[in-house]
């Protein structure tokens, strides 16, 4: 899920400096190379300091993972367990936990550290689903795998000058943590956290679609984004393409904007489905949905101990983990399974298996599921001459081209939470907007 960020669930605050005026279409800005962040070591923007206590987590009540029942991950493992890949998390941090021996450190974008240390909680979740060894009846996706952890946001710290907000982390320092994840290796990217704005006033975020060009054009890395959640500044697009041309994304309904997903050339983007394949209330749906995956009943990694959760990091109420923001860490795995047993296919060539080898709907693609649940099995199994030959065309993923216009600079803040459902944060002269774990 997403914030200010908010992380898991999530909420989440942006920050603009000015509203972009509308524009005849709702497309993204075309890649503009110039944009692209220089390469430098991961660092604040400024001087920061913790504002609010670390979270903690309850133990789970089970370690049975009913999220990924329906994977099948027994029958995939003897094929691949993701060996020799590497996963960057982009998020709030993870920590150091006995069941991600993989892990290393990737950089600090909110307090300086080595990128191992989680004060959110969300961070610490989305890498055990991607990659935790197995314990008991749980384990991550892709046990084998090494997670690379970039701690680019947080709920719990703020600039020490401005003492008015909590919350770390936007579309700038997004944009430099997937270039460095690019430049230290990463055959895949997991971003858990959107901005979501009105249509009406999509955000400025030129560097981060240079920064997405890169990471799978020049370093040929896939990236994983969630779709994002209902509420606030993502507006309930559910109805979205129930009308018009079945089974064809229709940019010309879309009432919110949502980042990086919205960049649907570079991303794979998913949405959530509940354990039985049901398309999950929260998810948002959107023409840039590539596929779906299980973000519901979600048991992984927890804070305070070396054990397991299944509720949200903070508040006592054991509110149960949910989101497109663990939806999409199950499809993180799943690239790194393929991409360790097909080390020959590109960036490209992965993301249109996840793709053709997802369980379609009846009409071959709708804006909740897209492309349908991801198939673990049949991603990593199938003959790729019999997914080309049997898939079902893919959609036009034509989009209409805003004319060019000069953008002021607009930036999202990001703060991280394990929540599924963000609050809204607002302050005095600045328009914020949501952003969705």
């Amino acid at each position: 899920m997403t914030r200010v960020i908010r992380v898991a669930g999530v909420a989440v605050l942006l920050q603009l400096s000015a509203p972009i005026p509308p524009v005849a279409a709702i497309a993204p800005p075309p890649v503009d190379h110039a944009y692209l962040p220089v390469p430098a070591t991961p660092a604040p923007p400024g001087p920061t300091e913790q504002s609010v206590r670390c979270s903690g987590t309850a133990a789970a009540k089970t370690a049975v993972s009913q999220q990924l029942s329906a994977l099948n991950l027994a029958a995939v493992w003897p094929l691949s367990r993701g060996a020799g890949q590497t996963v960057a998390v982009i998020d709030t941090g993870v920590a150091r936990h006995r069941l991600l021996p993989h892990l290393s450190p990737g950089g600090d974008f909110v307090a300086g550290s080595d990128g191992t240390r989680d004060c959110d909680g969300h961070g610490t979740a989305v890498a055990g689903i991607i990659g935790a060894a197995p314990a008991g009846e749980f384990s991550g996706v892709a046990p084998d795998a090494a997670i690379l952890s970039i701690r680019q946001s947080s709920n719990k710290f703020r600039l020490r000058s401005d003492k008015a907000t909590t919350g770390l982390g936007d579309v700038d320092t997004l944009a430099r943590a997937i270039r460095s994840a690019a430049d230290a290796g990463a055959t895949v990217i997991n971003v858990s956290s959107v901005a979501c704005q009105p249509a009406t006033e999509p955000p400025d975020d030129r560097a981060l679609g240079a920064a997405l060009a890169y990471a799978v054009d020049v370093r040929n890395a896939v990236v994983v984004t969630a779709a994002g959640n209902v509420g606030g500044s993502c507006a309930n697009q559910n109805s979205f393409g129930n009308t018009g041309h079945p089974g064809v994304p229709d940019w010309d309904a879309i009432e919110s904007v949502v980042s990086p997903a919205w960049y649907d050339d570079y991303v794979l983007t998913v949405g959530s489905v509940g354990t039985a394949g049901a398309p999950s209330d929260f998810s948002l749906a959107g023409p840039w949905v590539d596929v779906a995956a299980p973000g519901e009943n979600v048991v992984t990694l927890g804070l305070g101990s070396d054990g397991l959760t299944d509720s949200r990091p903070d508040g006592a109420d054991r509110r149960p983990l949910a989101g497109t923001s663990y939806a999409a860490p199950v499809v993180s795995g799943v690239v790194a399974l393929v991409r360790s047993r097909l080390p020959q296919l590109t960036a490209r060539q992965v993301m249109a298996r996840i793709r053709d080898t997802a369980r379609h709907p009846a009409e071959g693609w709708n804006p909740r599921v897209g492309r349908g649940m991801v198939d673990a099995l049949a991603a990593v199994s199938a003959d790729s001459d019999t997914v080309a030959a049997s898939a079902t065309p893919a959609p036009s993923r034509v989009r209409p081209t805003p004319p060019a216009q000069d953008h002021p600079a607009g930036r999202i803040a990001f703060a991280g939470s394990a929540i599924c459902i963000g609050l809204i944060l607002l302050t005095a002269g600045a328009l914020r907007l949501r952003v969705r774990r």
